[in-house]
């Protein structure tokens, strides 16, 4: 899985991919972890920051046979992870293509997961679980804002986490940005995962008009009644130039997904007619797209 020839070593071979696999303990490290190694990547669990310019340097010496290399970084390294910062410089440097993935969930989604096993989480000391989820995060901020994939899992079981890895890395020929739009509703809450977010409550609600009440955005009444607003086609044409712009900026720094959100109030109607188009749009300038509809159906 490869859109251009890796980099070389110091004459030492040729530099193995590297993913990193971080996030918040019990939002689905070790599924993912696991979906890779299922997939021919060689995967290190808990591996010290320190060492990944090692483990890249073993793999290029390997003369092919450890080609992707992932390693699952977390705060049972505790000190160790105080290094991250400079390995991944150290990385930049050596020019090694890495990505950083970056599972997140829930406080509450977290909290039962904890309790569903009986395990104190790993910061918490001889406070409670909010408390080790909340110095988690404050720990983990910066390396989230670094990554190249935010995969929020509060929703997900095992299954579809491993669907939604295996939709980004099973492919051969990766392409060069992947793009996932996700309409929702404000009322229930932003996608934590979204790169971009966008709102869409300035068009009328068909949710007011009673003949297309019951349908979706999906359907030709609602996304006609949509777009028939003013300054509905404006706004796709005028955000579709401004993503056209970002996605050439996010290829040229080498991040290859993004998450983008289209809010509505109850993310029914306008979020979905709107995501629907954008989605098209940008397939047609050539960006895998992948549309969501993550509250369609819920009222």
């Amino acid at each position: 899985m490869s859109t251009s020839s890796p980099a070389e070593g110091n004459g030492t071979g040729t530099i193995p991919e590297l993913v990193i696999i971080s996030g918040m303990s019990g939002a689905g490290r070790s599924t993912a972890a696991k979906c890779l190694e299922d997939l021919g990547w060689f995967v290190v669990d808990n591996l010290p920051p320190a060492l990944i310019p090692t483990m890249v340097d073993l793999g290029a010496r390997s003369q092919g046979n450890v080609a992707r290399i992932a390693v699952v970084v977390d705060v049972r390294g505790r000190g160790f992870f105080d290094s991250l910062r400079e390995s991944l410089n150290g990385l930049a440097a050596q020019k090694v293509t890495r990505r950083i993935v970056f599972l997140e969930a829930s406080d509450d989604a977290l909290v039962r997961r904890f309790e569903s096993v009986r395990r104190p989480h790993p910061l918490q000391g001889d406070g409670r679980i909010v408390d080790g989820i909340a110095a988690e995060r404050e720990l983990l901020r910066e390396l989230r804002g670094d990554a190249d994939l935010v995969i929020d899992t509060s929703s997900l079981n095992v299954h579809e986490l491993r669907a939604k890895m295996d939709a980004r890395f099973a492919g051969e020929d990766e392409p060069e940005l992947r793009a996932t739009v996700m309409s929702f509703g404000y009322k229930y809450g932003l996608p934590v995962d979204a790169d971009l977010v966008v709102d869409c409550r300035f068009l009328p609600n068909p949710h007011w008009v009673p003949e297309l009440r019951p349908f979706t955005g999906t359907s030709e009444e609602v996304a006609a009644y949509v777009f028939n607003q003013p300054g509905a086609k404006e706004f796709l044409d005028r955000y579709t130039e401004l993503l056209q712009l970002i996605a050439a900026g996010y290829r040229r720094e080498g991040k290859r997904y993004v998450t983008v959100a289209v809010g509505c109030t109850g993310g029914k109607h306008r979020s979905v007619a709107m995501s629907e188009r954008l989605g098209k749009r940008l397939a047609a300038e050539g960006v895998e797209t992948v549309v969501v509809h993550r509250d369609m159906g819920r009222e």
